[in-house]
C-alpha cells in the first residue's frame, strides 16, 4: 500500500507542473519577500560651502548622496557615508574618509555651540579654512544633534567597530544581523547661481558750513561666513561692527540735528555686502564712485576711512593700517583721539596701531581698509582682532552668546567667539567720542581728554543688544542674503531713520569672467533608511538556493527517499 503511494507521489511531483509550483512558490515568497523599507529619521542638514573666487574652487563639489552610514572607526569607508561628531572630530579623521573614497561626510554639531569645551572649539575653528581650502569632490554635510541622530550615530558606531574583532565569523555574524542605515538626501545636484546680486547701502549725514566740506566714511560689511552658510551667523564677524556702525548713525544723526552741534563734515556711512568673498560690494561701490560718476564724496576731500570689524569682545583695540598716517592728517588726528580716549576714559583698554602693507598676491585681501588704500584713500580698520588671519572671523563657531553672568558661572566664559554686549557698548561710546573730538576739533580747543561728548543715556545699550540679537537670528552668508531678503530691507530701514539719501548698491559677476561663483543646495533634508547590509542579502540568497536545491532533489528522487524513510521508521521484526 505504502509503495503504491510511493509512486503516486513520485509521479505526482514530476509529471505535474501545478503542484510542483504550489509547492516551491509559498516558500519563495516566505524567504524573498523584503522587509518594508522603514524611515528612521527625517532631518535637515546644511551643505559645506560651494564656491569659487578668482577663478579657484572652494569647498565641496557635490550635493548628492545615497549611500550606507559608517563611522570612521570602520576599517572600509568607501562609498560610503562617514557620520562624525564634533567632540570626536578630528582634521586627521576627516582626511582618513576623504583619503578612502567615501560616499560623503555627516558631521554632528550640537545645538548649542556655547556649551562646548573651549579646545575643541578653537581647534574646529582653526580646521575650518583648511576644509575649505582646497577642492573636495563628495558631499560634505552638517546637521545639528537631536536623540534620534545621535541614536543612529551610536547603532552605526557599534556595527562599523564590531569590523575590528579577531574573528571572521563574529564579523560576519554580526554584519549579517545588524541593522544599518542608509543616508539619502531630497535635493539636487549643485548648480551654478546665475545673476546673483551682492546688495551693499549707503546713507549719509551732510556737514555745514562750506561746499567742499572734508568726508568721513564710516564701513562695516554685513555678511557672515563659515563654513556652512546656512550656519554661518557671524555675531562678532561682522554683527558687531554693523550694530556699532547703526548705533553712531543714531548718535551723530542727534548731534547733526541740532545748529549749534551741526559739524563741518560730512559722514558716510557705507553698509558692505560680500565683505567675506574678498569685499566685492566695496570694491563695486568704489568703482561706481570713482570711475562712473563725476559727482560724489568720494572723489572730493575724504579726511579717513573707517571700517568697523569685529568689535564686540575683549579689551584690545588695534587700528590696522596699511601706511602710517603723517603728522598734520585727519588720520593722525585720529590716531591722536583715540590714544587720548582711551588713557582719559577707559585706561583698562590696551590700545594699539598694527602696521601690515598691501598684499596685492594674496587671493584675497586681509581687512576692508585696504579696498580703499588701493584706491589711494586714507583708510584703517578697527578691531580688537589683533590679526586678520584669527580663525574666529570665518567661523561656524561665531554666534551670539549671553553675557557670563547670566548663563554661565562667575569667571566663567561662553566657549568660542560671542559678543559681550557690555564691551560693545564700552567700544561704541570709545569710537563715537575719538570721533566726536576730531570732527569738533576738541584737542586743538584745549579740550581735557576727561571729556565727554556722550554720556551714559545717549548710548543705548539697549538698542545694540536688539539689532544684535536680530542680526544673529538669521545666518547672513552672501549666498542667502539677496536684494530682496529681509536682512538688506530692515537695514536699509535702520539707515533710513537717522541718514539721508540712503541708496542701494549691486554688484553681479561679470558672466564671461565671473570673480565669484555662488551654488545651490546648501539645505537639504536627509533621510536614514533602516537597511539589512548587503552582506544580509547575499546570505539570504544563498539560504533560499539551499533550500530550493534540497526541494528540487527530494521531488526528483522521491521514491528513494521515501524508502529510505520507510526503512527507518519500519520496525524491526524478530528472527527465530
Amino acid at each position: 500500500m505504502f509503495e503504491e503511494a510511493s509512486e503516486v507521489f513520485d509521479n505526482m511531483f514530476k509529471s505535474s507542473f501545478p503542484l510542483t509550483f504550489i509547492v516551491f512558490i509559498p516558500a519563495v515568497l516566505i524567504l524573498v519577500s523584503p522587509l518594508p523599507a522603514e524611515a528612521a529619521h527625517e532631518f535637515t542638514v546644511y551643505r559645506m560651502q560651494q564656491y569659487d573666487l578668482q577663478g579657484q574652487p572652494y569647498g565641496t563639489r557635490n550635493a548628492i548622496l545615497n549611500t550606507e552610514a559608517r563611522t570612521v572607526e570602520a576599517e572600509v569607508l568607501s562609498r560610503r557615508c562617514v557620520i562624525m561628531r564634533l567632540v570626536d572630530f578630528s582634521y586627521e579623521m576627516y582626511q582618513k574618509a576623504l583619503r578612502q573614497s567615501a560616499g560623503a561626510v555627516v558631521i554632528i554639531l550640537p545645538k548649542n555651540m556655547s556649551t562646548m569645551p573651549q579646545d575643541i572649539v578653537q581647534q574646529f575653528m582653526e580646521l575650518e579654512p583648511e576644509m575649505l581650502a582646497t577642492e573636495t569632490v563628495v558631499p560634505v554635510y552638517f546637521a545639528l544633534e537631536d536623540d534620534e541622530l545621535l541614536s543612529i550615530y551610536t547603532q552605526t558606531l557599534t556595527s562599523s567597530s564590531s569590523q575590528g574583532s579577531s574573528s571572521a565569523a563574529e564579523v560576519l555574524i554580526h554584519t549579517a544581523t545588524a541593522n544599518g542605515f542608509q543616508m539619502v538626501t531630497s535635493g539636487a545636484q549643485s548648480k551654478a547661481v546665475s545673476d546673483w546680486a551682492i546688495t551693499s547701502l549707503e546713507g549719509r549725514l551732510a556737514g555745514t558750513g562750506g561746499e567742499d566740506l572734508p568726508t568721513i566714511v564710516l564701513v562695516a560689511h554685513y555678511d557672515s561666513f563659515g563654513v556652512a552658510p546656512w550656519l554661518s551667523y557671524g555675531a562678532d564677524s561682522n554683527g558687531s561692527g554693523v550694530s556699532m556702525l547703526l548705533e553712531l548713525a543714531r548718535l551723530f544723526s542727534r548731534l547733526y540735528t541740532y545748529k549749534r552741534t551741526h559739524a563741518g563734515y560730512n559722514l558716510l556711512f557705507f553698509v558692505s555686502g560680500g565683505g567675506k568673498f574678498n569685499y566685492q560690494g566695496t570694491k563695486r561701490w568704489l568703482e561706481d564712485n570713482l570711475d562712473h560718476t563725476d559727482s560724489s564724496l568720494l572723489q572730493d576731500n575724504v579726511a579717513f576711512v573707517l571700517c568697523l570689524d569685529t568689535l564686540g569682545n575683549g579689551d584690545n583695540l588695534h587700528l590696522h593700517v596699511s601706511k602710517p598716517p603723517k603728522e598734520g592728517t585727519p588720520q593722525y588726528a585720529l590716531l591722536n583721539e583715540l590714544e587720548t580716549v582711551v588713557s582719559s576714559q577707559y585706561p583698562e583698554v590696551k590700545f594699539s596701531m598694527v602696521h601690515k602693507k598691501i598684499n596685492l598676491a594674496d587671493d584675497t585681501l586681509a581687512w576692508e581698509h585696504e579696498r580703499f588704500g588701493i584706491r589711494r584713500l586714507p583708510a584703517f580698520t578697527l578691531s580688537h582682532l589683533n590679526s586678520h588671519r584669527e580663525a574666529q572671523r570665518s567661523s561656524i563657531m561665531d554666534v551670539r552668546s549671553v553675557s557670563s553672568s547670566s548663563r554661565h558661572g562667575a569667571g566663567e566664559h561662553p566657549a568660542g567667539p560671542h559678543v559681550d554686549l557690555r564691551k560693545l557698548s564700552r567700544n561704541t561710546k570709545l569710537i563715537a567720542e575719538a570721533l566726536a573730538r576730531v570732527i569738533y576739533n576738541l584737542t586743538e580747543k584745549g579740550a581735557p581728554g576727561d571729556l565727554k561728548i556722550f554720556t551714559e543715556q545717549m548710548v543705548q545699550e539697549e538698542q545694540l543688544s536688539s539689532i544684535v540679537d536680530w542680526l544673529t537670528a538669521q545666518p547672513r552668508a552672501a549666498q542667502l542674503v539677496d536684494k530682496d531678503s529681509s536682512v538688506v530691507s530692515t537695514l536699509e530701514y535702520h539707515l533710513g531713520r537717522y541718514l539721508k539719501d540712503v541708496r542701494r548698491h549691486y554688484v553681479k559677476a561679470d558672466k564671461r569672467d565671473p570673480e565669484f561663483v555662488f551654488y545651490d543646495q546648501l539645505k537639504q533634508t536627509m533621510n536614514a533608511y533602516r537597511v539589512k547590509p548587503a552582506i544580509f542579502d547575499l546570505l539570504l540568497a544563498a539560504c533560499i538556493a539551499a533550500y530550493l536545491g534540497v526541494i528540487y532533489l527530494a521531488i526528483q528522487h522521491f521514491g528513494i527517499f521515501y524508502s529510505v524513510v520507510r526503512r527507518i521508521t519500519a520496525p524491526k521484526t524478530k528472527q527465530h
